[in-house]
């Protein structure tokens, strides 16, 4: 097998693992746990909070003492053990700690399997896209299976088990344990690496105009988690009435938008129209998803819309991170990354989710034990959009799109 298809793979199986619960588990917190939207945000959030911790764990045994597969599949092989444990456990308290510890061990490999791929790659810029559009697919076909297992479930009860996407998870992050110890040996990098170049991609921040592209990476971020953490729950509730079998197979329908954006729009828009309108295209898509969620008819159209997780993901995030790779200095480049990674998927994410629980919690009807009986998915979704219209009208007025960080703004 070319060492292509196997860092292929390698990015397939690691995105089966997220993949296999991100999408559902808050309707399993909120419908099966009876968490409120404060708790299942708190739960939902802890991956974020372990992506903030992670480059101080993963990063430093592979950069220092062992080969990076090894430090991949020690992470996995216990990881996956952890979520067997972590899919029986009903009590809050419980469940924050132990799922936190996995996801401490789950998030360094996040970063790994790109360092990892980078480091046995010709030419990186040309190659990369095809390894990591097999984590897409895995996602997808992670959510496929998930509902295929469901569907198995009804006809056979002695499969079916509260957390399956926990279980199913497990086995994956097991399975990618044992396969990480096949991959190319990968030891640690013996350049040294210059401490300071973190401290040097926060000193970016005293451009006027980069700070402003940061703060809106993270606002948005932040808005994020209002499709993430609360699409499962919207989609099963009686407003628009999906089956919580078929759930996880429909939500896909944004990962297969986003292969296809990536793939074929980005690569013809970013050039002809620049950083700036692709990023405030990326943006709108957000409002337009949120309105059309507080609307919640036709149910055809909700759907419909799941796609355009194509253009907020990949037109916001994704070409967030191309323009940091164009303007950032070339020997911090590494860190200007992490930085973005930290806002965002980091400190954006995990506020975000707490966040969007408490909106939850705002306009949802409690039982006696605190559990959510309905919510008006109108108030909450009109947050996001009232929100990320804002962005987008702060980013099109403030934000310029040339830098030079020797001077001024262009």
């Amino acid at each position: 097998m070319g060492k292509g298809i196997r860092l292929f793979f390698m990015m397939f199986l690691q995105y089966t693992v997220w993949g296999a619960w991100y999408p559902v588990i808050t309707v399993y917190l909120q419908n099966t746990l009876g968490f409120d939207g404060v708790q299942a945000g708190v739960v939902f959030g802890l991956l974020s909070l372990a992506t903030i911790i992670s480059p101080f764990i993963g990063g430093q045994l592979a950069d220092r003492y062992f080969s990076t597969q090894k430090v991949i599949a020690a992470f996995h092989l216990v990881g996956g053990v952890l979520l067997f444990f972590v899919s029986k456990i009903s009590s809050y308290t419980p469940m924050v700690l132990l799922f936190f510890v996995y996801c401490l061990l789950y998030a360094p490999t996040i970063a790994l399997t790109n360092s990892l791929a980078f480091r046995h790659l010709k030419d990186s810029e040309k190659e990369f896209g095809f390894i990591r559009v097999g984590g897409t697919i895995g996602w997808i076909a992670i959510g496929l299976g998930l509902t295929g297992w469901r569907i198995l479930a009804e006809s056979h009860p002695a499969l079916s088990h509260p957390g399956d996407m926990l279980l199913l998870a497990g086995f994956m992050s097991i399975l990618l344990g044992l396969y990480a110890l096949t991959l190319p040996d990968t030891p640690p990098n013996k350049e040294k690496s210059n401490p300071l170049a973190f401290l040097a991609a926060l000193k970016m921040m005293k451009n006027r105009n980069f700070a402003i592209f940061i703060l809106i990476n993270f606002i948005v971020s932040t808005e994020l988690m209002f499709y993430y953490q609360l699409t499962g729950p919207f989609l099963v509730s009686e407003k628009i009435g999906i089956s919580p079998t078929g759930l996880s197979g429909v939500m896909v329908i944004a990962q297969i938008a986003e292969i296809l954006v990536m793939a074929l729009l980005l690569p013809y828009f970013l050039p002809k129209f620049g950083i700036r309108k692709t990023l405030i295209l990326g943006i709108l898509a957000w409002p337009l998803r949120y309105i059309i969620f507080a609307i919640g008819a036709p149910v055809w159209l909700v759907i419909a819309s799941l796609s355009l997780h194509g253009f907020c993901y990949v037109f916001f995030f994704t070409a967030s991170q191309i323009y940091v790779d164009t303007v950032a200095p070339r020997d911090i480049r590494a860190s200007a990354q992490s930085l973005i990674i930290l806002v965002t998927i980091g400190l954006g994410m995990y506020l975000g989710s707490i966040f969007a629980g408490w909106v939850q919690n705002i306009f949802s009807v409690k039982g006696e034990a605190g559990n959510i009986l309905s919510t008006n998915w109108v108030g909450v979704f009109i947050v996001p959009f009232v929100l990320t219209v804002l962005c987008a009208i702060a980013f099109l007025l403030s934000f310029k799109e040339k830098l030079s960080f020797s001077g001024q703004d262009k």
